[in-house]
């Protein structure tokens, strides 16, 4: 859950790896040829007349349309990398470096209990994993009429959330777009195909090719619920505003995946893990107005930023000017930042360990705990500051 770095300057630099990426893939390859040749796999059902049509659909996409779709597919799968970490261990394509065996982890791996190689090799090489995500970020560009969860059933804590968000932190944030991710776009034709075209550069041909091929996917498997599995949206991040020719300039967003929540709420934090994640993604917007992301990379700067992230929002969902949760629910969502914790030690997009994440968390409720009989809320400067401050205490928990 943080800000997408690379995806900020322009439009060259938001699709620099989205069209061109060459990274090395985590420990798979997919066979492009097996693929195109649908049900072999033993443990498919699928009939040999919609075995056929798949096989048949996949053939018409020209080689060039494949290169640019499948190959990045494999490597990039999410365009938030936490998550794209937890989705590739989910689907064993890396393996983790320590215990991160959360309740949210294993709540993932249950979902994906039905599916099979041949799903997940159309899966991948689809780019189906990223299609709502590029969707929501490139079309997604107002707060009006936006609705979150499968059956808006995180809808009305969001929209008082962020409403609340806006009014406690001390930026300017009146531009910021909240916008939702549904993998139901995944049955859209329309919407498939204008994200082909944008995020993966494919001509009108290639993209209907792609379209028909998503569309058929869908319908002949089950397993991928009509495109509401939550795979699909397991996602949310926050987006600095930037030029992408011809759509015009996209706006300050955070985007809200039904997956991710759906995740929270399967294992008993619906309550309180829609607000976290959200009060999470605007402190990333803080840190965009504070310009506080700097030159630095790699995965010691990208643990501080999210550290900081997880402060602000247990700050804002504990302060009695803020969500003014008690103590039953500030438990809650501390187990949220646990849960959403990693190992990935050496990767550019590690968060900090589940340790770490509550550590975070659980220092920003007792910052705002200390201000609640007097009810100041801290500048945002003013907080940043005093997290630096505590930042070794916490990554050497």
């Amino acid at each position: 859950m943080r800000k997408t770095k690379r995806l900020v300057a322009s439009a060259a630099i938001v699709f620099a790896c989205i069209l061109g990426c060459k990274k090395e893939s985590a420990n798979t390859v997919l066979n492009q040829e097996q693929l195109g040749k649908a049900g072999t796999s033993q443990s498919t059902t699928l009939s040999p007349d919609v075995q056929q049509k798949l096989a048949a659909l996949y053939a018409k996409i020209p080689a060039a349309a494949k290169a640019k779709v499948s190959g990045k597919a494999k490597v990039q799968l999410k365009m938030h990398p936490e998550y794209r970490d937890k989705v590739r261990k989910a689907l064993k394509l890396e393996e983790s470096s320590c215990n991160d065996n959360t309740a949210s982890n294993q709540w993932l791996d249950q979902q994906l209990a039905d599916w099979n190689g041949t799903i997940i090799d159309y899966v991948l090489t689809t780019a189906m994993l990223d299609l709502p995500t590029y969707d929501a970020l490139l079309f997604e560009s107002s707060s009006a009429n936006q609705t979150f969860g499968a059956n808006g059933q995180y809808s009305q804590k969001l929209t008082k959330a962020f409403k609340d968000l806006k009014r406690f932190w001390n930026i300017d944030s009146e531009n910021i777009v909240l916008a939702a991710m549904h993998g139901t776009m995944l049955t859209d034709r329309a919407k498939i195909l204008r994200t082909y075209k944008a995020a993966f550069g494919l001509d009108d041909a290639s993209a209907n090719y792609y379209a028909d091929l998503v569309l058929a996917a869908v319908d002949a498997f089950p397993q991928l619920r009509g495109g509401n599995h939550p795979m699909f949206t397991y996602n949310a991040f926050a987006q600095s505003s930037f030029s992408f020719p011809p759509y015009g300039v996209i706006p300050d967003k955070i985007i809200m995946g039904d997956g991710i929540m759906d995740a929270f709420a399967g294992i008993g934090y619906a309550d309180v893990a829609p607000q976290a994640i959200l009060a999470h993604e605007f402190g990333h917007h803080i840190q965009f107005d504070l310009n506080l992301f700097g030159d630095q990379a790699g995965p010691e700067a990208t643990r501080r930023t999210e550290l900081m992230a997880d402060a602000y929002s247990a700050y804002y969902l504990s302060h009695a000017r803020g969500a003014s949760m008690q103590w039953k629910r500030v438990q809650l969502f501390l187990n949220v930042f646990f849960n959403i914790g990693d190992c990935s030690f050496t990767s550019d997009g590690h968060h900090g360990t589940p340790t770490q994440r509550m550590a975070a968390a659980k220092w920003g409720y007792e910052v705002a705990d200390k201000a609640q009989k007097q009810g100041h809320i801290l500048t945002a400067q003013e907080f940043t500051r005093q997290f630096e401050a505590q930042l070794p205490r916490l990554i050497a928990q």
